[in-house]
Order: structure tokens, then sequence, then C-alpha cells
């Protein structure tokens, strides 16, 4: 929860102010003023703990130590997929050379040999 007392304090005294200081000139019995004012301080009061936990839960950010796990599993898998993409490049290379002859990879090196030379 967010604060202390202090601020559930201090909801009440503006509660009852702003109560007090509406109602001080329409009423003509001041003990109506009165009693409305503490009732609304009390309400306020206790409206300030809701109030406190739900800045308290959009200000929280988690600690570090929940999310290490999280890490270690992401670099894993990250590894994991470098890794696969390195392996499948490596067999669609030697994919590509197994179907062919070693002879005729010779004569096309050979005849790209000569028609530079010339």
């Amino acid at each position: 929860m967010f604060g202390s007392i202090f601020y559930n304090l201090w909801g009440a005294l503006l509660g009852f102010t702003i109560y007090f200081l509406s109602t001080l000139s329409a009423s003509a019995i001041p003990l109506n003023s009165i009693l409305g004012s503490l009732i609304a301080g009390a309400v306020s009061f206790l409206l300030m703990y809701p109030i406190r936990f739900l800045i308290g839960y959009c200000l929280y950010t988690p600690d570090d130590q929940l999310f290490q796990n999280l890490d270690e599993e992401n670099e894993m898998l990250r590894n994991n997929a470098v890794s696969g993409q390195t392996e499948s490049a490596q067999r669609s290379s030697t994919v590509e050379f197994s179907d062919e002859n070693a002879e005729e990879i010779a004569k096309v090196v050979q005849s790209m040999m000569n028609q530079e030379i010339r």
C-alpha cells in the first residue's frame, strides 16, 4: 500500500474542511454542519484506503528476482534458435553439392577459368 496513515488523516481533514465550508452558510444550526463534517471526514478517511491501494498498485515495480528465470530461459531459446539456423545453413549447402557429381563441377570450373583467360 502506498504511503502511510497520514495520507488517510490528510484525506479526512480535506473531506471535513470541504463539507464544513460548503454547509456553513447554508444551515441555520451549526450542529448539523459539524456532525455532517465529522461524517464526511470519517468517510473520506475510509475512502483513502482503497485510493492508497490503487496508487500503490499502479506504482508497483516487481523485483528483478521474478524475471531471473525468464532471462535464462530466453537466452537458452535464443541460443537454440541461432544454432538451429547455422545447422540448417550447413545442411542446405552440403545438400546442394551432394546432388551433383564432383566431375561435373570440376568441368564447369575449368570452363569458367578458360573463359577468363581468353
